[in-house]
């Protein structure tokens, strides 16, 4: 196994390090790979989902849209410009995952 020596940490990450070591029935040095075992793999996990939701995207526009896609974007442009008969712009549902935010 490989050494990750680790140096200059605050004295009350120590202290809170051996209190969960101590919680978990472990020494400070078992636990410090445990926190970070638990840490990356949440990370892992959490980009795992991210990933998920952005795969899904598609089929959310496609099922929001009734399968009808997108009009091109003069069309975007022309219903700006030109009021409806109605005399409102018509808003579109958007996927709330799917924005560029996120």
């Amino acid at each position: 196994m490989a050494t990750l020596p680790v140096r200059n940490l605050d004295d009350d990450l120590v202290r809170r390090v051996r209190i969960r070591a101590a919680e978990h029935g472990r020494s400070a040095e078992a636990e410090y790979p445990e926190i970070l075992r638990l840490l990356l793999f949440r990370d892992e996990a959490d980009q795992a989902n991210k990933r998920q939701r952005v795969a899904e995207c598609p089929a959310e526009f496609g099922r929001l849209t009734g399968g009808r896609g997108s009009p091109p974007s003069a069309a975007h442009l022309l219903e700006r410009r030109v009021p409806q008969e109605s005399g409102r712009r018509r808003d579109r549902a958007r996927p709330a995952d799917c924005g560029a935010g996120g």
